[in-house]
């Protein structure tokens, strides 16, 4: 297969990565784009030599293209509106503090600007400066990282082996399908197949032990 050919067979792991990253404060299309960075430098690195499959290989790429867009680009948007009302927010919050000799309740702040407590706690979220996700800054210095579960796991995880069962002839493929993802019993995939208890017996741990070798290389 071409490099070509292999980028073209595998945009649905993009579309895969990129939707798991949906209503984060980036485009979509930015998102896919991203993705096919990652996937066309996976193509570029993968070696079959080495046994596994391209999409165990690839998504992590992918997801490490995606998470650059993030760290270089930014994933919230604040419009200059909220910008401004909050950096009112914040000059009502200081006054107020030098005039109570305490910091001043949200409730106080909110009567300031005549808003409700809900909005004015908003305003000052927005005024406060950003955390950075990523452990480093451009001069090395270490920055507050946040331990969050990225779920890269499961998707890596789910990803191989929808490739691992697309590859399985179609009986075998419907068998796993059946008893895995429908949850029949193996005489209900016996008779779906028409096939007896015993032959989906053996040939369900047949499959299993293949598509095990598959994953784990």
């Amino acid at each position: 297969m071409t490099r070509d050919e292999r980028i073209a067979e595998n945009l649905g792991l993009v579309h895969a990565c990129a939707n798991r990253f949906r209503n984060r404060g980036m485009e979509y299309d930015d998102l896919f784009s991203a993705g096919c960075i990652g996937l066309c430098k996976a193509a570029d690195g993968f070696d079959e030599a080495l046994g596994f499959a391209f999409s165990t290989y690839a998504v992590p790429a992918i997801l490490g293209e995606i998470r650059r867009l993030f760290r270089d680009g930014g994933a919230v948007k604040v419009s200059r509106t909220l910008k401004e009302r909050a950096r009112a927010a914040q000059k009502v919050q200081e006054t107020l503090a030098t005039a109570l000799d305490r910091a001043p309740t949200v409730c106080e702040i909110a009567e300031q600007l005549g808003v409700s407590e809900f909005e004015a706690a908003e305003l000052l979220n927005i005024a406060k400066p950003p955390i950075s996700l990523t452990e480093f800054d451009e001069d090395g210095e270490r920055q507050t990282d946040i331990p969050v579960p990225s779920g890269e796991e499961e998707i890596q995880t789910r990803l191989a082996l929808d490739a691992v069962l697309g590859a399985l002839p179609e009986t075998d493929r419907r068998l796993i399908e059946l008893r895995y993802y429908k949850g029949l019993t193996q005489v209900k995939t016996a008779e779906a197949l028409g096939l007896s208890q015993v032959q989906v017996s053996r040939r369900e741990r047949a499959i299993l032990l293949e598509m095990r070798k598959r994953l784990t290389g």
